[in-house]
């Protein structure tokens, strides 16, 4: 296979892997929602016909912190070689830290297996992890790709407006708002769909 052909090809494949992290966070997201209140029930217990929802999302988090990845290779290969080197430092150093904290959210989420006190501190601090660091990284991560899209001219207008907005949403209200971690895998769904089109075309 000639080497422009696997330049064209691993992106498509990159592309798909953004699809594949968007539906596999969104569930996690989903499931720990589920299985983990928040807010005034976070002292309540869990419901031990719930704790299949945690044990669930801790088997799909890594796939979806592995295609995560995958996703930073397409849209790197997306924008080629002309990114700016200060956005691109951000952009990478949030991605890598999104996956870190997330990882850490489904470490302290799986000590609500083990604990069966009704004051768990594991199933606060996996919130707070995710809610507010892991989320705070995604929306960092959010608007360095949407500025390197919109400088770059690789994105429209109108998707480079929705990053932006998705972003402000996350780091300003992400915490305070319930379910608000799902615009996240969206956002993702919705880039990845067009680095797809694009690269048919």
């Amino acid at each position: 296979m000639e080497p422009t052909s696997e330049r064209l090809r691993t992106p498509r494949a990159a592309g798909m892997a953004g699809i594949a992290f968007a539906l596999l966070l969104a569930a996690a997201i989903v499931l720990m929602r589920i299985a983990i209140p928040s807010g005034n029930a976070a002292d309540a217990p869990i419901d031990p016909d719930r704790r299949w929802a945690v044990r669930v999302a801790l088997e799909i988090v890594p796939f979806a912190g592995i295609f995560f990845l995958w996703f930073m290779g397409a849209l790197r290969a997306h924008t080629g070689e002309a990114e700016d080197k200060f956005v691109a430092t951000v952009f990478l150093g949030s991605g890598f830290v999104f996956v870190a904290t997330l990882f850490v959210a489904a470490a302290a989420a799986g000590t609500v297996l083990e604990e069966n006190t009704p004051s768990d501190f594991g199933r606060h601090y996996a919130y707070t992890v995710l809610a507010t660091y892991s989320m705070r990284m995604a929306a960092v991560f959010v608007f360095s790709t949407s500025t390197i899209g919109r400088l770059l001219g690789v994105f429209p207008r109108p998707l480079a407006v929705l990053g932006t907005v998705v972003a402000l949403i996350l780091i300003v209200v992400g915490s305070g708002v319930p379910w608000s971690e799902l615009l996240f895998p969206a956002w993702a769904l919705v880039v990845s769909v067009h680095v797809l089109r694009t690269r048919l075309r």
